[in-house]
C-alpha cells in the first residue's frame, strides 16, 4: 500500500532533447539538491537524472524533483508512446505511470537519517577550474552586500554550507586581544543545530593563529582565524563527516579572508555611524523645549545613508519670562569641520542670548567667532529671532543671514516674506546686521526652512520654484504648528522620486 504525502517543496525545469540535455539536467538536479541542503544524495540524484534522460524520446520532456520529506523523488514527464522501462540505477523505488497523453519515469532516493556527508565532485571541478574563483567571486559580492557587523556571520556561514561543510560556526572578538564569543552556527540540517551549539559549548575555541584542529565528536572539524590589517576579529570553524579535501581547505581559507575584510569593514563603518550620531545628537537641543503658551514644532532629518555628521541645526530656548530665542540654521558642508561651526553657533547663541545681547548683537559676535577659526571655518546662513508674547500675539525681532526667506501665513491665507535678506555669516568680518519687526497676531504662522526643502529638485525643477514654498504654505490656514511642519515635509518627500541629497529642517511658530 502506497500512503500518499503532501510534498514539502517542487522545483520543475523543461529541457530539449540532445547533446546537452544530460549535463544540463545534471546541473539543474545539482542546484536543487543544494537548495534542498541534501548534498548526501546528490551524486545518487544526478547519476539518476542521467540515467532518466537518456531513456527519453526525442520529444521536448520536463524534469521535476519533489522533496516529501524523508525522501525525494525526480519525475521525467514526456509524451507518451510505449511502456518501456529498466529500472533506473539504485533507486529506493522507482516506476512508470502513464495519463492520458504523458508518461512519467520516477525514481524515489531516500533521505538518510543523520547529518549530509559532502559531495566532493564539485570541490574538484571548481578547484581544477573557473568554478573556483566564481564561487569565490560570488563570495565577495554578498559579503560586501552588508556594513552591518551582526549580518556578517549568518553571510559567512551560509556561503561554505553546504558547499565546503555540513555546518559552520563563526566566533567573533569584542577587540583585538578579548575572547571570542558565539556570532552564528548554520547546518545543513537545521534540526541538528541545537544539539550541535550545545557540543560546541564545550570545547576550547583555539586563539593560536593559523588553522587549528577542533575536536567536536565525530566530526573532522577546522577552525580558520579571521584576521585583516593584523588584527584577530574571530574564527569560522567547519565541520563534517569525512575528512576535509585539499581543495576544501583551500577555498575555506580564501572565503576567511575574504569574510575578516568584510566584517572589519563593517565594524568600521558602524563605529563611525555610532560616533556621527553621537556627534549628531550633541549638537541639537537636548531636549523638546517646552513653550507655555506657543504653538511650536520642528522637523530635523539628516540626509543620506552614511550618517555622515549634517550641517543643518535648529535651537528655541528661553531667555527670560515670556520671552524666547530660536534659530535655525545650515553651515556650508558636512562632517567634521561642519559640526565644528555647528557647535560653536548652537553654544554661542545661547550664552549671547542669556547674557541679555540683542538679536543683531549675537548676530554680530557670531560671525567673528567663526571668522577667527580661520581656515577650519565654514560659512553659515542664521534666521534668528526673539519671541515676545504679548496681548494680541507675539512680537518677534528677526534677522535673516543669508537663509532661505521666513515666511509668514495670514489666517486669510496670505503668505508673505518676513525678514530681509543680509550678509551670510563667516565671510564678511565688517558686517553689520539690523532687526526686522515681526509680529504674528492670533492664527498667523512663521515658518522657517533650510535649502533642504527649498532646494529639493525633481529633474531641473526646484520646490521653491514659482514662489513653489509659498504656495504649500497658503494651503495651511488653520492647521497647527505641527501640522503645519508635516505637510511641508510631505510635500518634499513626493516632490521627487529619488531621496534627498540634503539635510532638512522645518521650524514652525503659530501665534495663539
Amino acid at each position: 500500500m502506497t500512503v500518499a504525502t503532501t510534498p514539502r517543496a517542487v522545483l520543475a525545469a523543461s529541457f530539449t532533447p540532445g547533446e546537452t540535455a544530460v549535463p544540463e539536467a545534471r546541473r539543474f538536479t545539482r542546484e536543487v539538491m543544494t537548495a534542498w541542503a541534501a548534498m548526501s544524495v546528490c551524486d545518487e540524484a544526478e547519476r539518476l537524472t542521467a540515467d532518466l534522460v537518456g531513456r527519453v524520446s526525442g520529444e521536448p520532456f520536463e524534469v521535476v524533483w519533489i522533496h516529501n520529506g524523508e525522501s525525494v523523488q525526480v519525475e521525467i514527464r514526456e509524451k507518451a508512446d510505449d511502456a518501456a522501462g529498466d529500472r533506473p540505477g539504485e533507486a529506493a523505488g522507482w516506476g512508470v505511470t502513464f495519463t492520458t497523453s504523458l508518461r512519467t519515469r520516477w525514481a524515489r532516493i531516500d533521505l538518510p537519517g543523520r547529518e549530509p556527508v559532502q559531495s566532493d565532485e564539485w570541490l574538484i571541478e571548481a578547484a581544477n577550474g573557473p568554478g573556483w574563483l566564481g564561487f569565490l567571486a560570488d563570495a565577495s559580492d554578498l559579503l560586501a552586500g552588508t556594513l552591518d557587523p551582526e549580518m556578517v556571520p549568518a553571510i559567512i556561514a551560509q556561503i561554505v554550507v553546504p558547499r565546503l561543510a555540513s555546518w559552520c560556526a563563526v566566533y567573533t572578538a569584542q577587540n583585538d586581544y578579548g575572547p571570542v564569543r558565539p556570532a552564528y552556527l548554520w547546518h545543513a540540517d537545521e534540526t541538528q543545530i541545537d544539539g550541535l551549539r550545545e557540543e560546541l559549548d564545550e570545547v576550547q575555541i583555539p586563539s593560536e593563529d593559523g588553522i587549528a584542529v577542533l575536536h567536536i565528536g565525530e566530526w573532522q572539524s577546522l577552525a580558520f582565524p579571521l584576521t585583516a590589517r593584523g588584527r584577530r576579529l574571530g574564527l569560522m570553524c567547519l565541520g563534517r563527516r569525512d575528512r576535509f579535501p585539499d581543495e576544501a581547505i583551500q577555498i575555506a581559507e580564501d572565503v576567511g579572508r575574504r569574510a575578516a575584510f568584510a566584517l572589519d569593514n563593517a565594524r568600521l563603518y558602524a563605529q563611525q555611524a555610532a560616533a556621527n550620531r553621537a556627534l549628531q545628537r550633541s549638537l541639537l537641543p537636548p531636549d523638546e523645549p517646552t513653550t507655555p503658551g506657543l504653538d511650536f514644532h520642528v522637523i530635523y532629518e539628516p540626509a543620506g545613508e552614511t550618517n555622515e555628521v549634517g550641517g543643518d541645526f535648529y535651537d528655541l530656548f528661553p531667555v527670560g519670562e515670556g520671552v524666547w530665542r530660536f534659530a535655525i540654521g545650515d553651515v556650508c558642508g558636512t562632517g567634521p569641520e561642519a559640526a565644528a561651526v555647528t557647535g560653536l553657533a548652537r553654544h554661542a547663541l545661547r550664552l549671547l542670548g542669556r547674557e541679555g545681547y540683542g538679536v543683531a548683537a549675537v548676530m554680530s559676535r557670531l560671525n567673528q567667532a567663526i571668522l577667527e577659526e580661520g581656515e577650519r571655518a565654514r560659512f553659515l546662513t542664521l534666521l534668528h529671532g526673539e519671541i515676545r508674547r504679548v496681548d494680541d500675539g507675539l512680537d518677534i525681532r528677526l534677522v535673516s543671514a543669508g537663509h532661505p526667506e521666513a515666511l509668514r501665513l495670514r489666517p486669510s491665507g496670505v503668505v508673505d516674506g518676513v525678514a530681509t535678506p543680509q550678509s551670510l555669516l563667516g565671510v564678511f568680518p565688517e558686517v553689520h546686521f539690523e532687526e526686522d519687526d515681526v509680529h504674528l497676531g492670533p492664527g498667523d504662522v512663521l515658518l522657517g526652512v533650510t535649502d533642504g526643502v527649498t532646494e529639493r529638485r525633481s529633474g531641473s525643477r526646484l520646490l521653491d520654484d514659482d514662489g513653489g514654498l509659498a504656495k504649500l504654505l497658503a494651503e495651511c490656514v488653520d492647521l497647527s504648528a505641527r501640522a503645519v511642519a508635516e505637510r511641508i515635509r510631505r510635500a518634499v518627500q513626493d516632490f521627487a522620486i529619488e531621496p534627498s541629497a540634503d539635510d532638512l529642517a522645518i521650524l514652525v511658530l503659530r501665534a495663539p
